[in-house]
């Protein structure tokens, strides 16, 4: 088996919009997603749903495909999420690019209001706000690390610099260029984005994914998200 196995379940036409949504381990979640990012595609002409399967040990593929899922890239190991959105944004047809994460469940449904500012012209990569989890979410140093990171590099305050939910055309993404590995995806971005004077706008959203909470694996998630953060800023502190 090569690096990366694409199961693409057919378009009759090129999609206008692809909504990619990296996975690792959400076999209990993903089909959740998956059928509520297509409901919230009514009305947008041809959108392909890419599901981005992280070499996970369980039917997370599966599970996206019988879900509806256009396209299902299964990785042969994991990646990380930067790599896997790397993967994802290769194989995307779609003019107009939205990210999602794979615990969204029902929520994904409201993926469409990140996606018209940029239909409409009026901004050039959107990122969701989410609703405030309270102590279910952790203690929020990497998000606090963060905002300070991206203020300090380009002058501006972003509410919801680590989202996953995102959307952007591909001439921005064409612009942007790179991805950081693991967490810090979209704080590289982020800054990449704002030093380039592309337009940043963050919207309010109802969508909502399942906090890591104040547990053993909880913890080991926020300690790696927190050095791939680290990371990502040291590299562009660094001129990079």
């Amino acid at each position: 088996m090569g690096p990366v196995s694409d199961v693409a379940l057919g378009l009759e036409r090129s999609p206008a919009i692809t909504i990619l949504i990296p996975a690792f381990r959400e076999g209990k979640r993903i089909a959740a997603t998956v059928a509520a990012a297509r409901r919230g595609a009514e009305g947008w002409g041809p959108v392909e749903i890419v599901v981005v399967d992280d070499g996970s040990p369980d039917d997370t593929a599966a599970q996206a495909e019988a879900a509806g899922a256009d396209r299902v890239l299964r990785l042969a190991r994991n990646r990380g999420k930067g790599g896997a959105l790397r993967a994802g944004l290769a194989a995307a047809g779609g003019d107009l690019l939205v990210t999602l994460d794979a615990d969204l469940g029902e929520s994904a449904i409201g993926w469409p209001a990140l996606a018209a500012p940029i239909a409409a012209g009026e901004a050039d990569l959107t990122i969701a706000v989410l609703p405030p989890v309270g102590k279910a979410g952790g203690f929020g140093w990497a998000l606090r690390a963060a905002r300070w990171g991206v203020q300090m590099l380009t002058g501006r305050r972003l509410e919801a610099p680590l989202s996953g939910q995102r959307a952007f055309s591909r001439t921005t993404w064409e612009q942007i260029g790179r991805l950081d590995p693991g967490f810090g995806a979209e704080v590289g971005m982020d800054v990449d984005a704002l030093r380039a004077g592309l337009r940043v706008v963050e919207i309010r959203t109802d969508m909502c994914h399942r906090p890591t909470g104040r547990t053993l694996p909880g913890f080991a998630h926020r300690a790696r998200q927190m050095v791939a953060v680290l990371r990502a800023l040291a590299r562009r502190m660094g001129g990079q």
